[in-house]
């Protein structure tokens, strides 16, 4: 039951690690990313798509996409698209494709982005640790209910805590890593 409980925490703290790269992957750096319009929703037959199914997105340099819708009349719609996703891109069309270059982070941007990018991993430790918090009480249930030992509880505490901080110390990690990468010009 111990490791039950320890496995479905692991889970759900790996879940958590998870979105915050995802989250990470939407903060834009200076550098073209295709991630960074994966946001990017497109109306395509009336319905709303991600811009990947309705076209390829590439890296033509260090600072340019380039999206090639797959039909020519989505042309206008990805165009507009990227414009009013509020990513702060301005894209320019040239035939059937689209270049967005990736403008100059100022010093204020930079700072808002690593401020967003904290917030994001504050949720992300705040998340790992109500998974502590829910794993802790479902082995203080079992104690109660005469299922383990209290030798037990406090084993599996120690294993849940012992995961807690593996999943911290990966988050920070992340977190220094996506700083360094917004801090370089």
């Amino acid at each position: 039951m111990i490791n039950d409980i320890q496995k479905d925490a692991e889970s759900r703290m790996k879940k958590s690690l998870e979105a915050l790269q995802s989250n990470f992957h939407k903060i834009r750096t200076g550098r073209a990313h295709t991630s960074i319009l994966d946001a990017v929703m497109v109306e395509y037959y009336g319905g709303q798509v991600p811009i990947n199914q309705v076209a390829s997105v590439n890296i033509e340099d260090a600072r340019t996409l380039s999206v090639s819708p797959w039909e020519k009349d989505m042309v206008p719609k990805v165009e507009k698209a990227i414009m009013t996703a509020d990513l702060g891109l301005n894209p320019s069309t040239a035939g059937s494709v689209i270049r967005v270059p990736m403008p100059m982070l100022t010093e204020e941007t930079r700072k808002g982005y690593i401020k967003q990018a904290r917030s994001e991993a504050e949720h992300a430790r705040v998340a790992v640790r109500n998974v502590r918090r829910d794993a802790n009480g479902d082995l203080k249930s079992l104690l109660k209910d005469k299922a383990i030992s209290e030798d037990e509880q406090h084993k599996g505490e120690d294993m849940i805590q012992k995961l807690t901080d593996k999943y911290i110390g990966e988050i920070d990690s992340l977190l220094e890593a996506k700083e360094h990468d917004l801090m370089q010009v």
